[in-house]
């Protein structure tokens, strides 16, 4: 396997561990956006737009993480960077995520 076989696989596992996330996501994310935005339309706009960012965001990362040609690491090490830098992606966007629907979910005292 060489240099580029490996670049393609970290990028297509990339995609697909968004696309898992996606999905593990997608029903609570739908349900909170519901609540948030008032009515549907208006959330399923923004679970799109959540969906876009959990992929591309790791994927935009994962394919800025090319390995340097000449490099005398083995193949499976450029491949575990890669993948580490598309995790790392992933993990900010879902944080960043996270952080922007908090903002919006109204504050009430806590009863007792």
């Amino acid at each position: 396997m060489n240099q580029v076989s490996v670049f393609v696989i970290g990028v297509g596992a990339t995609v697909a561990v968004g696309m898992i996330v996606v999905g593990y996501l997608k029903s609570t994310l739908q349900k909170i956006l519901v609540d948030l935005c008032g009515n549907e339309d208006r959330a399923n706009f923004w679970l799109a737009f959540s969906n876009v960012t959990l992929v591309l965001t790791p994927t935009a990362v994962a394919l800025a993480a090319r390995p340097e040609v000449g490099q005398n690491m083995p193949l499976t090490f450029q491949a575990g960077i890669q993948m580490e830098w598309a995790l790392i992606g992933l993990v900010a966007s879902v944080v960043t995520l996270g952080f922007v629907i908090s903002l919006f979910i109204p504050r009430s005292p806590m009863k007792q």
